[in-house]
């Protein structure tokens, strides 16, 4: 069986319809996951075909794009992006780098039309993985920052519509893959210790974290947050 599908997609700016492949749902199950939930799978990444390339305006989107946008957003992103569209195909089997293309596509794509920051932060910790398939570190460190910094501001203004406790989880995991342990603590702590919290999964990969952090500082010689001085969490 091929492990690509095609399904039928109506792009929502320029209204053609175009075809786009997404990978079988028996192919999904990831062999391992990192901390910050990037999967890895044995044959097919059904991550290189989340994003949907529109083929005659350039329009990508995911499936968490609103489902309409308005003559002023169509006029905007035609301006930034779609006049300079060249046709180009994204329907069929994608590599390491059609995979890039699409995904940084549609980060500007949300960016031109202003999607919601939990939409663009998913993008960026995406395109960071993408990096990170490949090993390079600098360039995943780069696109971790710029995630981390949109995943605050979703926790800002929309943390009452999303699950916060995950949320908060990968703040705290984010800034502790970038160095940043004192802020990881602190991310961390919350989910530990907010009593409103009762996702028990992300309240034990918190603690897990924050007991990881404390032997890495510890190991390192490094002086321990006062957080963890103050609490045995």
């Amino acid at each position: 069986m091929e492990p690509l599908f095609q399904i039928k997609v109506t792009c929502i700016c320029c209204e053609q319809s175009f075809q786009t492949s997404r990978v079988r749902p028996s192919l999904k199950k990831a062999v391992k996951t990192d901390t910050d939930f990037c999967s890895y799978f044995k044959t097919v990444n059904p991550d290189f075909y989340v994003v949907r390339v529109c083929p005659y305006c350039g329009f990508a989107s995911t499936e968490n794009f609103s489902e309409r946008i308005n003559e002023k957003q169509k006029a905007i992103y035609y301006d930034k992006m779609g006049s300079h569209w060249k046709n180009r195909d994204y329907g069929g089997e994608r590599d390491a780098q059609d995979a890039m293309e699409c995904y940084k596509l549609s980060l500007l794509t949300a960016q031109a039309i202003g999607e919601k920051d939990r939409v663009v932060a998913a993008l960026l910790h995406h395109i960071a993985w993408l990096y990170r398939y490949e090993g390079k570190k600098e360039q995943e460190n780069r696109f971790l920052q710029f995630a981390l910094d949109a995943y605050v501001r979703v926790y800002e203004t929309e943390s009452g519509s999303i699950s916060s406790a995950r949320l908060m989880f990968l703040i705290g995991e984010l800034n502790k893959r970038l160095g940043n342990y004192h802020e990881a603590v602190r991310w961390f702590g919350r989910v530990i210790h907010d009593k409103k919290i009762v996702d028990a999964a992300m309240i034990r990969a918190s603690r897990e974290q924050w007991q990881g952090i404390r032997e890495e500082m510890t190991g390192q010689g490094l002086e321990l947050p006062e957080e963890m001085i103050e609490s045995g969490a």
